[in-house]
């Protein structure tokens, strides 16, 4: 198995290297000294900027540097835009808030789906599958801003201003680092976790029950039809057997596929949820420096993102063949 791994490395290293190099070039179509010092600035001023922001060495030297930096991990380079901060603090203060609430939603809208899915294929056919559908459809057919924007002020916004008693959740905001001691640590009190990521959480599994159930279940009709199933229900095992054990198994490899083909995502966050929630993750850091162009946070933003996805394709790859031993790698 590690010489497999070992090899999809290798083999990833040119994509890796050319993502990179994809996103270096097309950061520099157009000189950000203008955008911050604007179309009445001088010569000397733009020729001063250029040379803190190091963009008056040739393209070659600036992408060595840059890799360089990658392959180091050296992400003490200063931001152009959140002066004082470096890539490296705005990566570690940013990486907690997202996985704060995506983590919690990956987990709570894949076992809800797979259960629903394996609901809607017990009852296939029957009313509770035709609701289910239906429901998942109406759930697809929503915007994720409608939810957000309903969720905010039905939940968080209006209960606040009415003044009452039950009004658990925080229209906008987070609180960086509070540890179970009262003390700055790695841990969010579970309360204060509620208060802030609770209501984001719910609405981003609301938002993928919609998909995750369409699938899933599609997954599961078609596990209905194969021979094991037909084998375990002529030596007499009972239908809710079949179905959450036998099949749930047997299903296991795409559920795999979809959960893992989410997993960059759980690093970079729900990026409409940090927005309007006011939520410090790394969506919104990313999408915070692209607006000010903020060369060095994209870059080495997109370096971990790029690596964080080859790493999930190997991962499934090495999954499939711990839940499915029919897989070998090779």
């Amino acid at each position: 198995m590690w010489a497999y791994i070992f090899r999809k490395l290798l083999y990833n290293v040119p994509v890796y290297f050319g993502a990179l190099l994809l996103v270096f070039l097309a950061l520099r179509v157009q000189d950000p000294v203008y955008a911050y010092l604007g179309p009445e600035a001088t010569g000397e001023e733009v020729e001063r900027l250029r040379q803190d922001m190091g963009l008056d060495k040739p393209v070659v030297v600036q992408f060595g540097v840059y890799l360089s930096n990658v392959l180091t991990f050296d992400f003490d380079i200063p931001s152009w835009n959140q002066k004082g901060y470096t890539v490296g603090e705005i990566l570690s203060r940013s990486w907690i808030p997202s996985l704060s609430i995506t983590v919690p939603q990956i987990a709570l809208s894949t076992v809800i789906g797979v259960l629903i899915a394996l609901l809607s294929a017990y009852f296939r056919g029957r009313f509770i599958d035709r609701f289910l559908v239906i429901a998942a459809v109406i759930g697809m057919s929503i915007s994720f801003l409608v939810f957000i924007v309903f969720g905010q002020f039905f939940l968080a916004a209006l209960p606040q201003e009415e003044g009452w008693e039950f009004a658990p959740f925080a229209v906008q905001g987070y609180e960086h680092w509070i540890g179970v001691g009262g003390e700055e640590g790695w841990f969010l009190r579970p309360s204060v976790w509620a208060h802030y990521c609770l209501l984001p959480v719910l609405i981003g599994v609301v938002v993928s029950m919609g998909y995750d159930t369409r699938f899933y279940r599609a997954v599961m009709v078609e596990e209905t039809g194969r021979d094991y199933i037909t084998t375990a229900t002529a030596k007499g095992a009972t239908k809710p057997k079949i179905m959450f054990v036998h099949m749930l198994k047997n299903a296991m490899i795409p559920v795999v596929t979809r959960v893992m083909s989410t997993l960059p995502f759980v690093v970079v966050g729900s990026i409409l949820l940090e927005m309007y929630f006011s939520i410090p993750g790394m969506g919104r850091e990313i999408i915070t420096a692209i607006n000010a162009r903020d060369f060095p946070v994209i870059q080495y933003f997109v370096a971990v993102f790029a690596l964080i996805f080859i790493i999930s394709v190997i991962l499934t790859d090495v999954l499939y063949a711990v839940f499915d031993p029919r897989v070998r790698l090779s």
